[in-house]
């Protein structure tokens, strides 16, 4: 591979200006198909198969209006009384005009149902009053008609005895008079029986009434001292597929009632805009790497270059993944960590080709010749590097989980698209650049070196003293090695430490308490959850299957038992029966916990109700499931964590297989897996402690700690394992090369160390600084990635791969590089360095080959 990338990086010279128009022609292209045919970005993380979605499903075919996209408008009063006429009218102005917004299919006015809740009420007590008259009557009417009877009775029996001395038809007549009486009373009996009837079902429905509005007041819009009103704006879409434009337009409506001395806020799925991934803190980033580079490089224009490169890359991976988001249902952090990573893959790679580059240049070898070395040697460190880091981000595609494919594979091809810019444009940028690439001050303290282009870099003629002073213990790679079983110790302690958080992670997805403390979203949430509870913020959804009744009372009466079932289920604050279908088959209930959607109780809720379902069947006959938003953030989770030791047992027999294919050695990769693990397990602790722990929460702005993003251990897992990956490949690879050129095991370890610490710590700035631009991102679940991919990189590569690994290298000296011979006869020579084509050294292309700006740019000798 390292001669196709030396011809590679031979014809990017020759035909330098064909590539560059090249790459420009592949932007403009890549950035007309993503103003073409982008799409809505989403928050949306669903797992197809989870109980939660595979209700949600069922609830879009049988009850669609029930599945719309909700937001939330809370209304507070500025002086803190409660609602005035003026301020009540002003707030129903808003809403009615909301309603009447394109894509919005209702508003549920808060004052309107706290109306009707007093309505029923006041029918209720006011029915009340009079079936207690009915009652009355009724009983009046039954003591009138038992005295009557008792009247009759006396009158028949007078009768009776009377009979036989009576004239025939006086007897007759009075026989007479008595069944008249008789049958007035039973007509009499017949009627108070029906209003009896009538009085019991009355009761009887009062009594459904008043189980309805208790189980409608579980549930309040207006708060209970009328400072405080939450309306619902229902949307004609899933909420991921709400326009920012529809978004805006609730917003601006409902701000119009602010001038009758009423403050406004909106929930996170009404003011959340995920279309920009890229705010002012991550240009932080980009202000660190350059300084680095400029630091480095000693030159702004090469300094620039790497920036360039990683542009470059970016423009064109993340534009790709923006056209694809008309075509596939993709969420915020797709873009953003394709963003993240091509920024810093982009950066270092060029780096690494452009740093042996001009380490060649200042040693006298021949510019073309020092492009195609440089792309042949670091360009092939660069290439195996970057396959790593894809490989690792499209494994991310083995759970199966839709959106985590989307998310790796989205970044995988931003890296890609990164190492081939690094691989050919910047080559053919380099040729443009000549000899400006190094600056006055280098080229000036280069001149009279002993190196020549005629002696190769690998050879005795090209060592340096720093070589001589790198294996007599000078530098950091000395002072790692002086010691190496208390480094070792000590570097295992530290990471150990830090990890220890790690044992109480928890997962979930962010909602508002999760937002920045002044923004309008983490507002909204607060007062909500001080007014009406923590779990009004996160309900949820339990969907009842009704069996067939013809009987409307019946059917009402088998809800409120479902209903007061739910009820009793511990940690529910109320329970609430919404709708049912058309058919009425589907009933739906809104639960509301007693904790927030974030908190452990109601992710224990969920698994309780779940588990009540037999007993409810077996009480009601009604099955019962749940979803909804809360629901399905905590299967979403669930889903993931149960991924997760897949996903690591295949990062981790990768890294196995592929550093021993590159190293040919079998302790050296179970080295660095081992650090590895303890570099991860370590960001994983720092991040518990900032994020779930809320440790430094000020520095950080949590506000609100809580539970991990649930994706973010499987992504930490593959990048910072694609990373480690590269700086180990370029530090080690150093140490191999000396020993296999002879040099003492122990002594090659502090020389390969020594030969790419400068451009490993430089990368590792960098990296770090590109991630810790996203800490303070204004996309809140951004956060903790950027966070977390940050300290991570910190940590492996300067106290793993800078500090251990050397350590532990230096103890264990030629039996590091151990294999047993069978598996050395099998294993392919893969040569990451280039070692053999800087070995053979192959000649510089014919003049004939080459124009005459060419030559121009050819031939720097010091």
């Amino acid at each position: 591979m390292a001669f196709l990338l030396y011809r590679l990086g031979s014809l990017a010279f020759r035909r330098r200006w064909w590539v560059v128009s090249a790459w420009l022609a592949i932007m403009l292209a890549v950035g007309g198909a993503a103003v073409a045919f982008s799409g809505t970005l989403t928050n949306n993380f669903t797992i197809p198969g989870t109980e939660s979605q595979r209700i949600s499903d069922r609830l879009r075919e049988e009850l669609p209006e029930a599945v719309g996209g909700t937001g939330t408008v809370v209304f507070t009063t500025d002086d803190g009384a409660a609602f005035s006429a003026g301020q009540r009218d002003g707030v129903t102005s808003a809403l009615a005009a909301i309603a009447e917004l394109d894509g919005v299919r209702g508003v549920v006015d808060p004052f309107d149902v706290a109306d009707q809740v007093a309505s029923g009420a006041a029918e209720l007590e006011a029915g009340r009053a009079e079936l207690e008259a009915s009652e009355q009557q009724l009983t009046a009417g039954e003591q009138q008609l038992e005295q009557g009877q008792a009247q009759l009775d006396a009158q028949r029996a007078q009768f009776d005895q009377a009979r036989a001395q009576l004239p025939p038809a006086q007897a007759a007549a009075t026989e007479q008079q008595l069944q008249q009486g008789q049958a007035q009373l039973d007509a009499s009996r017949t009627e108070l029986e029906a209003g009896r009837e009538q009085l019991e079902s009355g009761r009887t429905e009062l009594e459904l009434a008043q189980r309805q509005l208790d189980a409608s007041s579980g549930v309040r819009l207006l708060s209970e001292d009328g400072t405080t009103a939450v309306a619902s704006v229902q949307f004609d879409q899933q909420i991921n597929a709400v326009s920012p434009e529809l978004r805006e337009a609730v917003q601006e409506e409902a701000d119009g009632a602010s001038s009758a001395g009423v403050t406004v806020d909106y929930s996170k799925e009404i003011v959340e805009d995920v279309s920009g991934i890229v705010g002012a803190t991550e240009a932080i980033g980009l202000a660190v790497a350059a300084v680095v580079l400029i630091l480095m490089l000693g030159t702004l224009i090469a300094a620039g270059l790497p920036l360039l490169m990683a542009i470059v890359g970016v423009g064109v991976g993340v534009g790709i993944t923006f056209a694809l988001s008309g075509l596939i249902e993709m969420n915020s952090i797709s873009p953003v960590l394709a963003l993240m990573l091509g920024l810093a893959v982009g950066i270092d790679y060029s780096l690494f080709i452009v740093n042996r580059h001009r380490t060649q240049l200042l040693r006298g070898m021949e510019m073309q010749e020092s492009i195609a070395r440089a792309t042949g040697t670091a360009g092939n460190a660069v290439l195996f590097a970057g396959i790593t880091v894809i490989v690792a981000l499209a494994a991310l595609a083995v759970p199966g989980l839709p959106f985590l494919t989307v998310m790796g594979l989205s970044a995988a091809g931003t890296v890609a698209v990164s190492v081939l810019v690094a691989l050919t444009l910047t080559p053919a940028l380099l040729a443009l650049m000549g000899r400006r690439v190094v600056s006055k001050r280098r080229w000036a303290k280069a001149h009279g070196h002993k190196h020549s282009a005629a002696a190769p870099l690998d050879t005795e003629a090209g060592a340096s003293l720093a070589d001589q002073r790198a294996a007599k213990g000078a530098g950091w790679g000395g002072f790692a090695t002086r010691k190496p079983v208390l480094t070792v110790l000590a570097g295992v302690l530290l990471l150990g430490v830090i990890a220890v958080p790690a044992a109480q992670l928890r997962v979930g997805l962010p909602d508002g308490g999760t937002e920045p403390a002044d923004s309008t979203a983490f507002q909204a949430y607060s007062t909500i959850g001080d007014k009406f509870g923590a779990g009004t913020n996160g309900p949820l959804i339990v969907v009842g299957s009704l069996p067939e009744t013809a009987d409307e009372a019946e059917l009402t009466a088998l809800r409120l038992d479902v209903n007061d079932l739910l009820s009793e289920v511990p940690d529910v604050a109320a329970s609430v029966p919404a709708t049912v279908s058309e058919d009425g088959r589907t009933a739906i209930f809104q639960v509301i916990p007693e904790e927030g959607p974030a908190s452990e109780t109601t992710e224990n809720l969920v698994r309780d109700l779940r588990a009540a379902t037999d007993d409810v069947e077996e009480q009601t006959g009604v099955p019962i499931a749940v979803t909804g938003q809360t629901a399905a953030n905590i299967d979403v989770s669930a889903k993931l964590m149960e991924a997760l030791p897949l996903y690591l047992g295949i990062v981790v027999g990768l890294s196995l297989i592929l550093l021993l294919l590159v190293f040919r050695s079998i302790l050296v990769p179970i080295i660095a897996t081992a650090g590895f693990l303890l570099s991860l397990l370590a960001s994983f602790g720092a991040t518990v402690a900032i994020y779930q722990w809320g440790w430094l929460g000020d520095v950080f702005g949590v506000t609100n700690p809580g539970p991990i993003l649930s994706f973010l251990p499987i992504i930490l897992i593959g990048v910072l394992f694609g990373l480690a990956m590269d700086y180990q490949m370029f530090l080690v690879s150093g140490m191999r090369e000396a020993y296999v050129h002879g040099d003492d095991p122990k002594a090659a370890v502090r020389i390969g160390f020594s030969h790419g610490a400068r451009v490993v710590t430089a990368a590792a700035i960098i990296m770090v600084s590109v991630f810790a631009g996203f800490v303070f991102s204004h996309l809140a679940m951004v956060r903790p990635i950027g966070f977390g991919l940050a300290f991570g990189v910190l940590l492996d590569a300067f106290v793993v791969r800078m500090t251990l690994v050397p350590a532990a290298m230096y103890l264990l000296g030629r039996h590091a590089w151990w294999l047993p011979a069978w598996l050395g006869r099998i294993l392919p020579d893969v040569d990451v360095e280039g070692a053999k084509l800087q070995r053979q050294q192959p000649g510089i292309p014919a003049a004939d080959d080459r124009d005459e700006d060419e030559k121009e740019s050819v031939g720097v000798r010091v």
